[in-house]
This record gives C-alpha cells, sequence and structure tokens, in this order.
C-alpha cells in the first residue's frame, strides 16, 4: 500500500480536510431541545464524551445552523444515539425540506430537563449547558449530563462515514 503524504507546513486546503475527515468514521446523534414551547433538533456527527467526573460531553454545532441560537437559549439539551435503522428520522432532522415532519414519528419523552428524549435510541444523554465556546464556524457545547437513558438492549448504531449514513451489518 502506497501512502500520500500531503503534510507540509502551510495550512492544508479546504479540499484536503474534507477528503481527509470523511475518512473519520463517527457515530450519528440527534441532538434535541424544547426553547419556548418549541421543539428542535439537528443531526450530529460531533459528539464526544468529555469527562466521567462529572458525567460530560461535547457537541459541536454549527453557528449557522437554524437552531443554534436556541440551542444556547435553552441551556439545555439531549443527545439521543441513533440506532441503524433511524434513517429516515435522520432524513428528516437532515434535510430542511423535511423539516415539518421532524417530531412527528418516533416516540418521545422527557428525563431531567424537559428536552426531547427518543424512546427507542441506542442511549439518550440529558444534558445541562455549562459553557459554550466559540470556535470559527462553530460552537463547542460542553454540557453535564444530568439524566441518562438506556433503553432495551444493544443495537447496532448509526454511523456516518464518506460523506453517507451507513450501519456497521
Amino acid at each position: 500500500m502506497s501512502v500520500t503524504a500531503i503534510s507540509r507546513q502551510e495550512s492544508i486546503s479546504l479540499d484536503e480536510f474534507r477528503h481527509g475527515m470523511r475518512r473519520l468514521t463517527a457515530g450519528v446523534s440527534l441532538v434535541t431541545t424544547e426553547f419556548q414551547s418549541e421543539k428542535l433538533g439537528l443531526i450530529a456527527t460531533s459528539v464526544s464524551s468529555l469527562a466521567a467526573e462529572p458525567p460530560s460531553l461535547l457537541v459541536c454545532v454549527n453557528r449557522s445552523a437554524s437552531s443554534h441560537d436556541a440551542f444556547i437559549a435553552a441551556g439545555h439539551f439531549a443527545v439521543n444515539v441513533l440506532r441503524e435503522q433511524h434513517d429516515d428520522l435522520c432524513a428528516q432532522f437532515s434535510q430542511s425540506s423535511r423539516r415539518d415532519e421532524r417530531f412527528q414519528s418516533g416516540t418521545w419523552q422527557t428525563l431531567n430537563t424537559g428536552a426531547p428524549i427518543l424512546a427507542d435510541a441506542l442511549v439518550s444523554f440529558d444534558c445541562q449547558l455549562e459553557k459554550v465556546v466559540e470556535w470559527n464556524t462553530h460552537s463547542v457545547l460542553l454540557a453535564r449530563i444530568v439524566g441518562i437513558a438506556l433503553p432495551g438492549e444493544a443495537a447496532e448504531p448509526m454511523i456516518y462515514f464518506n460523506s453517507g449514513f451507513h450501519s456497521l451489518g
């Protein structure tokens, strides 16, 4: 196998970055909140555990996302880790043309913060926003986990790889 070295002192191009990032496999999460009696959600692949003490995670949200400001103003959100069979739900939340379908399918409940929890997610983390770090085009939301839902048994996750949503199977 040959390796093409792209490393150099100057910045890499946006195309080089995107090409490299397509190879980074990530789990797919539906991040939800409720603000001023409106349920909002977005698909995120930049979600990571932050610390075990206190239990916390981070979510990266594009500042151009229509719900960005509401997530910060609400001060809470849920991270619902999607299963492989959630492909239609994923499409509803990632395509603006399907915005009216959001929250119409799936079974929704709440835990401590009131953020929408997807009943059949692999796991759902109910989070209290602790800090926001602005980084160029994105906001990094640092949150303390205040509730967790582990429904049923583990199943295959939905993953994002090579610019598309896939299952492991």
